[in-house]
Protein backbone atom coordinates (compact mmCIF):
# COMPACT_ATOMS: atom_id res chain seq x y z
CA UNK A 1 0.00 0.00 0.00
CA UNK A 2 1.43 3.44 -0.89
CA UNK A 3 2.44 5.47 2.13
CA UNK A 4 1.03 8.77 0.88
CA UNK A 5 -2.58 8.01 1.64
CA UNK A 6 -5.16 9.81 3.70
CA UNK A 7 -5.68 7.40 6.56
CA UNK A 8 -8.83 7.14 8.57
CA UNK A 9 -7.96 5.46 11.88
CA UNK A 10 -11.00 4.16 13.69
CA UNK A 11 -11.37 4.46 17.46
CA UNK A 12 -12.89 1.85 19.82
CA UNK A 13 -13.53 -0.62 17.05
CA UNK A 14 -16.61 -2.70 17.91
CA UNK A 15 -16.50 -6.43 17.43
CA UNK A 16 -17.38 -7.88 14.05
CA UNK A 17 -16.86 -4.53 12.42
CA UNK A 18 -14.71 -3.88 9.37
CA UNK A 19 -12.42 -0.84 9.52
CA UNK A 20 -10.96 0.96 6.55
CA UNK A 21 -7.99 2.98 5.49
CA UNK A 22 -9.71 5.59 3.39
CA UNK A 23 -7.81 7.10 0.46
CA UNK A 24 -8.94 9.59 -2.19
CA UNK A 25 -10.83 6.82 -3.95
CA UNK A 26 -9.50 3.54 -2.61
CA UNK A 27 -10.12 1.47 0.49
CA UNK A 28 -8.10 -1.25 2.17
CA UNK A 29 -10.06 -3.27 4.67
CA UNK A 30 -8.42 -4.53 7.86
CA UNK A 31 -9.64 -7.33 10.13
CA UNK A 32 -12.09 -6.55 12.96
CA UNK A 33 -9.64 -7.64 15.66
CA UNK A 34 -7.23 -4.80 14.84
CA UNK A 35 -7.68 -1.83 17.20
CA UNK A 36 -5.91 1.45 17.85
CA UNK A 37 -5.29 3.15 21.15
CA UNK A 38 -6.09 6.59 19.89
CA UNK A 39 -7.18 8.41 16.79
CA UNK A 40 -4.25 9.11 14.49
CA UNK A 41 -2.22 6.36 16.16
CA UNK A 42 -0.71 5.11 12.90
CA UNK A 43 1.80 7.35 11.18
CA UNK A 44 2.57 7.32 7.49
CA UNK A 45 6.03 6.12 6.53
CA UNK A 46 6.85 9.33 4.67
CA UNK A 47 5.50 12.85 5.05
CA UNK A 48 7.40 15.81 3.63
CA UNK A 49 6.75 19.51 3.26
CA UNK A 50 3.49 21.34 3.98
CA UNK A 51 5.12 23.24 6.86
CA UNK A 52 3.29 26.47 6.10
CA UNK A 53 -0.06 24.71 5.80
CA UNK A 54 0.45 22.83 9.08
CA UNK A 55 1.48 26.06 10.79
CA UNK A 56 -1.63 27.87 9.58
CA UNK A 57 -3.84 25.03 10.79
CA UNK A 58 -2.10 24.99 14.18
CA UNK A 59 -2.76 28.71 14.65
CA UNK A 60 -6.49 28.00 14.72
CA UNK A 61 -6.18 26.50 18.19
CA UNK A 62 -5.18 29.90 19.55
CA UNK A 63 -8.45 31.46 18.40
CA UNK A 64 -10.33 29.81 21.28
CA UNK A 65 -13.38 29.30 19.12
CA UNK A 66 -14.77 26.86 16.58
CA UNK A 67 -13.10 27.07 13.18
CA UNK A 68 -14.46 26.21 9.74
CA UNK A 69 -11.71 25.32 7.27
CA UNK A 70 -11.78 24.58 3.53
CA UNK A 71 -9.01 22.49 1.95
CA UNK A 72 -9.05 22.07 -1.81
CA UNK A 73 -6.71 20.87 -4.52
CA UNK A 74 -6.44 18.43 -7.40
CA UNK A 75 -6.91 14.70 -7.01
CA UNK A 76 -3.88 12.97 -5.40
CA UNK A 77 -2.36 16.22 -4.13
CA UNK A 78 -2.37 15.02 -0.51
CA UNK A 79 -5.30 16.92 1.04
CA UNK A 80 -6.45 14.09 3.30
CA UNK A 81 -2.85 13.21 4.13
CA UNK A 82 -2.18 16.77 5.29
CA UNK A 83 -5.23 16.73 7.53
CA UNK A 84 -4.26 13.32 8.89
CA UNK A 85 -0.80 14.68 9.74
CA UNK A 86 -2.32 17.73 11.45
CA UNK A 87 -4.76 15.62 13.46
CA UNK A 88 -2.51 12.67 14.35
CA UNK A 89 -2.19 13.66 18.02
CA UNK A 90 -5.73 14.97 18.36
CA UNK A 91 -9.22 13.56 18.63
CA UNK A 92 -10.13 13.02 15.00
CA UNK A 93 -13.22 11.94 13.10
CA UNK A 94 -13.02 11.57 9.33
CA UNK A 95 -16.18 11.16 7.26
CA UNK A 96 -15.93 10.72 3.50
CA UNK A 97 -18.51 10.83 0.72
CA UNK A 98 -19.00 7.88 -1.61
CA UNK A 99 -17.76 8.18 -5.21
CA UNK A 100 -20.65 9.13 -7.54
CA UNK A 101 -21.01 5.74 -9.20
CA UNK A 102 -24.19 4.16 -10.56
CA UNK A 103 -26.73 3.41 -7.86
CA UNK A 104 -25.45 5.90 -5.30
CA UNK A 105 -28.40 7.81 -3.85
CA UNK A 106 -28.87 10.59 -1.31
CA UNK A 107 -29.86 8.04 1.32
CA UNK A 108 -26.82 5.86 0.63
CA UNK A 109 -24.58 8.89 1.21
CA UNK A 110 -26.32 9.53 4.54
CA UNK A 111 -26.08 5.85 5.49
CA UNK A 112 -22.36 5.83 4.73
CA UNK A 113 -21.93 9.00 6.82
CA UNK A 114 -23.74 7.30 9.72
CA UNK A 115 -21.81 4.03 9.36
CA UNK A 116 -18.41 5.74 9.33
CA UNK A 117 -19.35 7.87 12.34
CA UNK A 118 -20.64 4.96 14.40
CA UNK A 119 -17.65 2.75 13.60
CA UNK A 120 -15.22 5.45 14.69
CA UNK A 121 -17.10 6.14 17.90
CA UNK A 122 -17.84 2.49 18.71
CA UNK A 123 -21.62 2.98 18.59
CA UNK A 124 -24.45 0.75 17.35
CA UNK A 125 -25.48 1.46 13.79
CA UNK A 126 -27.94 4.30 13.24
CA UNK A 127 -29.66 5.81 10.21
CA UNK A 128 -30.60 9.39 9.30
CA UNK A 129 -33.44 10.39 7.00
CA UNK A 130 -32.10 13.96 6.69
CA UNK A 131 -28.70 15.62 6.85
CA UNK A 132 -29.94 17.83 9.67
CA UNK A 133 -30.50 14.71 11.79
CA UNK A 134 -27.03 13.46 10.94
CA UNK A 135 -25.31 16.72 11.86
CA UNK A 136 -27.25 16.97 15.15
CA UNK A 137 -26.24 13.41 16.03
CA UNK A 138 -22.61 14.29 15.32
CA UNK A 139 -22.92 17.30 17.66
CA UNK A 140 -24.26 15.15 20.46
CA UNK A 141 -21.25 12.83 20.21
CA UNK A 142 -18.30 15.22 19.92
CA UNK A 143 -19.11 17.39 22.94
CA UNK A 144 -17.09 20.55 23.63
CA UNK A 145 -13.58 19.09 23.86
CA UNK A 146 -10.91 19.74 21.25
CA UNK A 147 -11.54 17.68 18.13
CA UNK A 148 -10.86 17.76 14.39
CA UNK A 149 -13.75 16.67 12.18
CA UNK A 150 -13.17 16.13 8.48
CA UNK A 151 -15.86 16.03 5.80
CA UNK A 152 -13.82 14.53 2.97
CA UNK A 153 -14.89 14.63 -0.70
CA UNK A 154 -17.70 16.93 0.34
CA UNK A 155 -18.96 17.34 -3.22
CA UNK A 156 -19.64 13.60 -3.31
CA UNK A 157 -21.23 13.71 0.13
CA UNK A 158 -23.69 16.48 -0.60
CA UNK A 159 -23.80 16.85 -4.36
CA UNK A 160 -26.97 14.80 -4.82
CA UNK A 161 -29.03 16.47 -2.10
CA UNK A 162 -30.19 20.07 -2.55
CA UNK A 163 -30.76 20.34 1.21
CA UNK A 164 -27.20 19.39 2.19
CA UNK A 165 -25.58 22.83 2.11
CA UNK A 166 -28.50 24.53 3.82
CA UNK A 167 -28.49 21.92 6.57
CA UNK A 168 -24.74 22.25 6.99
CA UNK A 169 -24.93 26.04 7.20
CA UNK A 170 -27.78 25.95 9.75
CA UNK A 171 -26.00 23.32 11.86
CA UNK A 172 -22.81 25.39 11.85
CA UNK A 173 -24.63 28.58 12.86
CA UNK A 174 -26.80 27.04 15.56
CA UNK A 175 -24.59 24.35 17.10
CA UNK A 176 -21.12 23.68 15.67
CA UNK A 177 -19.84 27.27 15.82
CA UNK A 178 -20.49 27.31 19.57
CA UNK A 179 -18.12 24.38 20.25
CA UNK A 180 -14.85 26.11 21.12
CA UNK A 181 -12.66 23.05 20.58
CA UNK A 182 -14.03 22.12 17.14
CA UNK A 183 -12.07 22.42 13.91
CA UNK A 184 -14.40 21.40 11.08
CA UNK A 185 -12.60 20.81 7.79
CA UNK A 186 -14.43 20.66 4.46
CA UNK A 187 -12.26 18.99 1.86
CA UNK A 188 -12.59 17.99 -1.78
CA UNK A 189 -10.92 17.47 -5.14
CA UNK A 190 -13.58 19.20 -7.20
CA UNK A 191 -12.48 22.78 -6.66
CA UNK A 192 -15.14 24.20 -8.97
CA UNK A 193 -17.89 22.73 -6.75
CA UNK A 194 -16.25 24.08 -3.61
CA UNK A 195 -15.77 27.52 -5.17
CA UNK A 196 -19.38 27.79 -6.30
CA UNK A 197 -21.17 26.20 -3.36
CA UNK A 198 -19.03 27.19 -0.39
CA UNK A 199 -16.40 29.87 -1.04
CA UNK A 200 -18.63 32.03 -3.24
CA UNK A 201 -21.88 31.18 -1.47
CA UNK A 202 -23.54 33.92 0.56
CA UNK A 203 -24.54 31.24 3.05
CA UNK A 204 -20.92 30.77 4.16
CA UNK A 205 -19.68 34.36 3.93
CA UNK A 206 -17.86 35.36 7.12
CA UNK A 207 -17.93 31.84 8.50
CA UNK A 208 -14.75 30.36 7.03
CA UNK A 209 -11.64 30.80 9.16
CA UNK A 210 -9.07 29.40 6.71
CA UNK A 211 -8.84 28.32 3.06
CA UNK A 212 -5.95 26.13 1.93
CA UNK A 213 -5.41 25.44 -1.78
CA UNK A 214 -2.79 22.70 -1.88
CA UNK A 215 -0.19 22.92 -4.61
CA UNK A 216 2.22 20.20 -5.74
CA UNK A 217 5.30 19.62 -3.61
CA UNK A 218 8.15 21.95 -4.47
CA UNK A 219 11.01 20.78 -6.66
CA UNK A 220 13.31 20.44 -3.64
CA UNK A 221 10.67 18.55 -1.63
CA UNK A 222 9.98 16.22 -4.56
CA UNK A 223 13.68 15.42 -4.92
CA UNK A 224 13.91 14.78 -1.17
CA UNK A 225 10.84 12.55 -1.36
CA UNK A 226 12.42 10.33 -4.01
CA UNK A 227 15.77 10.21 -2.22
CA UNK A 228 14.15 9.25 1.08
CA UNK A 229 12.27 6.50 -0.73
CA UNK A 230 15.66 5.17 -1.71
CA UNK A 231 15.80 6.20 -5.37
CA UNK A 232 19.52 6.50 -6.09
CA UNK A 233 19.46 7.42 -9.77
CA UNK A 234 21.22 10.46 -11.21
CA UNK A 235 19.79 13.96 -11.08
CA UNK A 236 18.86 13.52 -14.74
CA UNK A 237 16.82 10.43 -13.84
CA UNK A 238 15.18 12.21 -10.90
CA UNK A 239 14.18 15.12 -13.13
CA UNK A 240 12.91 12.67 -15.74
CA UNK A 241 10.53 11.22 -13.16
CA UNK A 242 9.47 14.66 -11.93
CA UNK A 243 8.91 15.89 -15.47
CA UNK A 244 6.18 13.25 -15.76
CA UNK A 245 4.73 13.15 -12.24
CA UNK A 246 5.20 16.77 -11.22
CA UNK A 247 5.18 17.21 -7.46
CA UNK A 248 2.04 15.10 -6.92
CA UNK A 249 2.74 13.07 -3.75
CA UNK A 250 0.66 10.02 -4.64
CA UNK A 251 2.34 9.63 -8.02
CA UNK A 252 5.78 10.01 -6.44
CA UNK A 253 4.94 7.37 -3.89
CA UNK A 254 4.26 4.87 -6.66
CA UNK A 255 7.87 5.09 -7.82
CA UNK A 256 9.84 1.89 -7.28
CA UNK A 257 13.29 2.98 -6.02
CA UNK A 258 14.87 -0.23 -7.31
CA UNK A 259 13.88 0.50 -10.92
CA UNK A 260 15.29 3.06 -13.35
CA UNK A 261 13.44 6.24 -14.28
CA UNK A 262 12.58 4.80 -17.70
CA UNK A 263 11.19 1.60 -16.23
CA UNK A 264 9.15 3.50 -13.64
CA UNK A 265 7.66 5.78 -16.30
CA UNK A 266 6.83 2.80 -18.48
CA UNK A 267 5.17 0.87 -15.66
CA UNK A 268 3.19 3.89 -14.43
CA UNK A 269 2.03 5.30 -17.76
CA UNK A 270 2.30 2.63 -20.48
CA UNK A 271 1.86 -0.72 -18.77
CA UNK A 272 -1.74 -2.04 -19.30
CA UNK A 273 -2.06 -2.95 -15.61
CA UNK A 274 -0.67 0.37 -14.38
CA UNK A 275 -2.28 2.08 -11.41
CA UNK A 276 -2.36 5.29 -13.44
CA UNK A 277 -3.66 3.97 -16.76
CA UNK A 278 -7.18 5.24 -16.04
CA UNK A 279 -6.14 8.23 -13.93
CA UNK A 280 -6.67 10.71 -16.76
CA UNK A 281 -10.23 9.51 -17.44
CA UNK A 282 -11.06 9.48 -13.74
CA UNK A 283 -9.86 13.05 -13.24
CA UNK A 284 -11.99 14.33 -16.08
CA UNK A 285 -15.05 12.33 -15.08
CA UNK A 286 -14.87 13.51 -11.47
CA UNK A 287 -14.35 17.15 -12.37
CA UNK A 288 -16.22 17.85 -15.56
CA UNK A 289 -18.60 14.93 -16.26
CA UNK A 290 -20.59 15.71 -19.44
CA UNK A 291 -18.42 18.72 -20.31
CA UNK A 292 -15.21 16.71 -20.22
CA UNK A 293 -14.72 16.75 -23.97
CA UNK A 294 -14.85 20.55 -24.13
CA UNK A 295 -12.24 20.87 -21.39
CA UNK A 296 -10.10 18.26 -23.09
CA UNK A 297 -10.19 20.24 -26.34
CA UNK A 298 -8.85 23.30 -24.54
CA UNK A 299 -6.07 21.32 -22.88
CA UNK A 300 -5.20 19.69 -26.20
CA UNK A 301 -4.50 23.17 -27.58
CA UNK A 302 -2.43 24.14 -24.55
CA UNK A 303 -0.37 20.95 -24.85
CA UNK A 304 1.40 22.62 -27.76
CA UNK A 305 2.36 25.68 -25.73
CA UNK A 306 1.05 28.78 -23.98
CA UNK A 307 -1.77 30.67 -25.66
CA UNK A 308 -3.83 33.79 -25.12
CA UNK A 309 -7.59 33.44 -24.73
CA UNK A 310 -8.08 34.84 -28.22
CA UNK A 311 -5.67 32.29 -29.69
CA UNK A 312 -7.48 29.45 -27.93
CA UNK A 313 -10.81 30.73 -29.22
CA UNK A 314 -9.54 30.84 -32.80
CA UNK A 315 -8.08 27.34 -32.61
CA UNK A 316 -11.32 25.92 -31.19
CA UNK A 317 -13.14 27.15 -34.30
CA UNK A 318 -16.46 27.54 -32.54
CA UNK A 319 -16.48 23.96 -31.24
CA UNK A 320 -16.91 25.00 -27.61
CA UNK A 321 -20.38 25.15 -26.13
CA UNK A 322 -20.46 27.87 -23.49
CA UNK A 323 -18.20 30.73 -22.45
CA UNK A 324 -14.49 30.13 -22.95
CA UNK A 325 -13.58 32.40 -20.03
CA UNK A 326 -15.67 30.22 -17.70
CA UNK A 327 -13.99 27.04 -18.91
CA UNK A 328 -10.55 28.58 -18.41
CA UNK A 329 -11.52 29.83 -14.97
CA UNK A 330 -12.57 26.31 -13.96
CA UNK A 331 -9.37 24.76 -15.31
CA UNK A 332 -7.34 27.27 -13.30
CA UNK A 333 -9.43 26.56 -10.17
CA UNK A 334 -8.88 22.83 -10.67
CA UNK A 335 -5.11 23.41 -10.68
CA UNK A 336 -4.48 22.13 -14.20
CA UNK A 337 -3.95 25.43 -16.00
CA UNK A 338 -2.11 28.52 -14.82
CA UNK A 339 -2.69 32.04 -16.06
CA UNK A 340 0.29 34.31 -16.54
CA UNK A 341 -0.38 38.03 -16.67
CA UNK A 342 1.57 40.28 -18.99
CA UNK A 343 2.68 43.73 -17.84
CA UNK A 344 4.06 47.10 -18.84
CA UNK A 345 7.82 47.38 -18.30
CA UNK A 346 7.59 51.14 -17.90
CA UNK A 347 4.79 51.34 -15.33
CA UNK A 348 4.62 47.79 -13.95
CA UNK A 349 0.87 47.86 -14.57
CA UNK A 350 -0.78 44.51 -15.23
CA UNK A 351 -2.07 44.20 -18.80
CA UNK A 352 -5.42 42.69 -19.73
CA UNK A 353 -3.82 39.98 -21.83
CA UNK A 354 -2.90 36.71 -20.11
CA UNK A 355 -1.08 33.62 -21.25
CA UNK A 356 -2.69 30.31 -20.35
CA UNK A 357 -0.41 27.35 -19.75
CA UNK A 358 -1.07 23.66 -19.11
CA UNK A 359 0.86 23.58 -15.84
CA UNK A 360 0.06 20.05 -14.66
CA UNK A 361 3.00 17.88 -15.78
CA UNK A 362 1.10 14.60 -15.49
CA UNK A 363 -1.88 15.75 -17.55
CA UNK A 364 0.40 17.22 -20.19
CA UNK A 365 2.36 13.98 -20.50
CA UNK A 366 -0.83 11.95 -20.65
CA UNK A 367 -2.43 14.09 -23.34
CA UNK A 368 0.69 14.39 -25.48
CA UNK A 369 2.36 11.01 -25.17
CA UNK A 370 -0.04 8.47 -23.64
CA UNK A 371 -3.61 9.07 -24.83
CA UNK A 372 -2.77 8.85 -28.58
CA UNK A 373 -1.53 5.30 -28.00
CA UNK A 374 -4.17 4.15 -25.52
CA UNK A 375 -5.55 1.35 -27.73
CA UNK A 376 -2.07 -0.10 -28.23
CA UNK A 377 -1.26 0.29 -24.53
CA UNK A 378 -4.40 -1.55 -23.46
CA UNK A 379 -3.48 -4.40 -25.82
CA UNK A 380 0.02 -4.52 -24.37
CA UNK A 381 1.41 -3.71 -27.81
CA UNK A 382 3.03 -0.33 -27.19
CA UNK A 383 6.63 -1.06 -26.32
CA UNK A 384 8.35 2.12 -27.53
CA UNK A 385 8.01 3.63 -24.08
CA UNK A 386 10.03 0.84 -22.48
CA UNK A 387 13.70 1.60 -21.76
CA UNK A 388 13.33 5.27 -22.75
CA UNK A 389 12.59 4.58 -26.42
CA UNK A 390 9.85 7.17 -26.77
CA UNK A 391 10.48 9.16 -29.96
CA UNK A 392 12.15 12.50 -29.25
CA UNK A 393 12.58 11.97 -25.52
CA UNK A 394 14.93 14.97 -25.18
CA UNK A 395 12.24 17.19 -26.68
CA UNK A 396 9.67 15.66 -24.34
CA UNK A 397 11.92 16.39 -21.36
CA UNK A 398 12.39 19.97 -22.52
CA UNK A 399 8.70 20.84 -22.55
CA UNK A 400 7.92 18.85 -19.41
CA UNK A 401 10.77 20.31 -17.37
CA UNK A 402 9.92 23.83 -18.46
CA UNK A 403 6.45 23.28 -17.05
CA UNK A 404 7.94 21.89 -13.84
CA UNK A 405 10.32 24.83 -13.34
CA UNK A 406 7.62 27.43 -13.92
CA UNK A 407 5.74 26.07 -10.91
CA UNK A 408 8.86 26.46 -8.76
CA UNK A 409 9.67 30.16 -8.83
CA UNK A 410 11.33 30.21 -5.41
CA UNK A 411 13.82 27.65 -6.70
CA UNK A 412 14.49 29.80 -9.77
CA UNK A 413 15.05 32.91 -7.64
CA UNK A 414 17.48 31.05 -5.39
CA UNK A 415 19.37 29.54 -8.31
CA UNK A 416 19.71 32.99 -9.89
CA UNK A 417 20.71 34.66 -6.64
CA UNK A 418 17.75 37.03 -6.90
CA UNK A 419 16.10 38.35 -3.73
CA UNK A 420 12.32 37.89 -4.18
CA UNK A 421 11.80 41.19 -2.36
CA UNK A 422 13.23 43.14 -5.32
CA UNK A 423 11.15 41.36 -7.97
CA UNK A 424 8.54 43.67 -9.43
CA UNK A 425 6.99 41.26 -11.93
CA UNK A 426 7.81 37.78 -13.20
CA UNK A 427 6.14 35.43 -15.66
CA UNK A 428 6.56 33.80 -19.04
CA UNK A 429 6.36 36.71 -21.47
CA UNK A 430 4.99 37.14 -24.97
CA UNK A 431 5.93 40.14 -27.11
CA UNK A 432 3.36 40.38 -29.84
CA UNK A 433 4.59 41.54 -33.26
CA UNK A 434 3.65 44.97 -34.61
CA UNK A 435 4.65 46.98 -37.64
CA UNK A 436 7.56 48.41 -35.64
CA UNK A 437 8.88 45.31 -33.84
CA UNK A 438 9.15 41.56 -34.15
CA UNK A 439 7.46 39.15 -31.81
CA UNK A 440 9.26 36.87 -29.35
CA UNK A 441 8.47 34.62 -26.43
CA UNK A 442 10.59 34.48 -23.27
CA UNK A 443 10.46 31.24 -21.26
CA UNK A 444 10.56 33.21 -18.01
CA UNK A 445 11.09 36.94 -17.53
CA UNK A 446 11.91 38.71 -14.26
CA UNK A 447 11.71 42.48 -13.81
CA UNK A 448 13.46 43.90 -10.74
CA UNK A 449 12.89 47.20 -8.97
CA UNK A 450 16.17 48.43 -10.46
CA UNK A 451 14.71 48.24 -13.99
CA UNK A 452 16.69 45.13 -14.87
CA UNK A 453 15.03 42.44 -16.97
CA UNK A 454 16.37 38.90 -16.58
CA UNK A 455 15.53 36.76 -19.61
CA UNK A 456 15.58 33.12 -18.51
CA UNK A 457 15.94 30.42 -21.15
CA UNK A 458 15.47 26.72 -20.42
CA UNK A 459 17.55 24.36 -22.57
CA UNK A 460 17.40 20.67 -21.70
CA UNK A 461 19.47 18.01 -23.37
CA UNK A 462 21.21 14.92 -22.14
CA UNK A 463 24.21 16.03 -24.19
CA UNK A 464 26.39 19.11 -23.85
CA UNK A 465 24.99 22.32 -25.35
CA UNK A 466 27.10 23.84 -28.11
CA UNK A 467 27.97 27.48 -28.76
CA UNK A 468 25.50 27.62 -31.67
CA UNK A 469 22.73 28.47 -29.18
CA UNK A 470 24.42 31.78 -28.36
CA UNK A 471 23.24 33.31 -31.62
CA UNK A 472 19.64 32.31 -30.82
CA UNK A 473 19.88 33.84 -27.34
CA UNK A 474 21.47 37.02 -28.64
CA UNK A 475 18.70 37.44 -31.20
CA UNK A 476 16.00 37.01 -28.56
CA UNK A 477 17.68 39.53 -26.30
CA UNK A 478 17.87 42.08 -29.11
CA UNK A 479 14.27 41.47 -30.18
CA UNK A 480 12.76 42.16 -26.75
CA UNK A 481 11.76 45.82 -26.82
CA UNK A 482 12.29 47.72 -23.55
CA UNK A 483 12.08 51.35 -22.42
CA UNK A 484 15.17 53.54 -22.42
CA UNK A 485 17.33 53.08 -19.35
CA UNK A 486 16.36 49.42 -18.80
CA UNK A 487 18.95 46.66 -18.66
CA UNK A 488 18.62 43.16 -20.14
CA UNK A 489 20.45 40.14 -18.75
CA UNK A 490 20.36 36.58 -20.09
CA UNK A 491 20.24 33.52 -17.82
CA UNK A 492 20.54 29.98 -19.16
CA UNK A 493 19.26 26.92 -17.28
CA UNK A 494 20.61 23.62 -18.58
CA UNK A 495 20.78 19.97 -17.61
CA UNK A 496 23.38 18.13 -19.69
CA UNK A 497 26.29 20.54 -19.48
CA UNK A 498 27.53 23.33 -21.75
CA UNK A 499 30.63 23.92 -23.83
CA UNK A 500 33.37 26.17 -22.37
CA UNK A 501 32.48 28.89 -24.88
CA UNK A 502 28.99 29.13 -23.38
CA UNK A 503 30.24 29.00 -19.81
CA UNK A 504 32.65 31.85 -20.49
CA UNK A 505 30.45 33.93 -22.79
CA UNK A 506 30.00 37.59 -21.68
CA UNK A 507 26.54 37.42 -23.25
CA UNK A 508 25.23 35.38 -20.32
CA UNK A 509 24.56 36.83 -16.88
CA UNK A 510 24.09 33.39 -15.33
CA UNK A 511 24.68 29.83 -16.55
CA UNK A 512 22.91 27.46 -14.19
CA UNK A 513 23.40 23.70 -14.17
CA UNK A 514 20.23 22.20 -12.68
CA UNK A 515 22.17 19.24 -11.37
CA UNK A 516 24.32 21.50 -9.20
CA UNK A 517 21.46 23.83 -8.25
CA UNK A 518 19.37 20.94 -6.93
CA UNK A 519 22.27 19.63 -4.85
CA UNK A 520 22.73 23.06 -3.26
CA UNK A 521 19.00 23.57 -2.64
Amino acid sequence: MPSVFSLVIFLKTPKNCICRFQGDSDCLEIPPNVTFADVGGLEMSLFLGRKEELSRLSRLKRLKKASLVVVKGRRRIGKSTLIQEFAKKKRFISLSGLPPTSGITQQKQRDEFADQLCVQLGLPRVSFSTWSDGFRFLSSQIGNKEIVVLFDEISWMGGLDASFLGSLKTWWDQEASKKEGLILILCGSISTWIEKNILQSTGFVGRISLVLHLQPLSLQESVSFLRKKGFAGSTYEVLKILSVTGGIPWYLDLIDPKESADQNIYELCFEPASQLINEFKTIFHDLFERQGESYRNILQILVEGMKTQQQIKELLKGELGGTLSEYLKNLVAAGFVSEHYQWSFKTGAIAKQKLYRLSDCFLRFQLKYVEPYRDLIEQGAYKKAASGKLPGWDTIMGFQLESLLLTNREFLFKALGVDPAIVLCDNPFLQTPTTRRRGCQIDYLIQTQMNTLILCEFKFSKNELRSSILKELQEKKETLSVPRGFGKALALFHLGGVSPSIEESPLLYRVIDLREALEVC
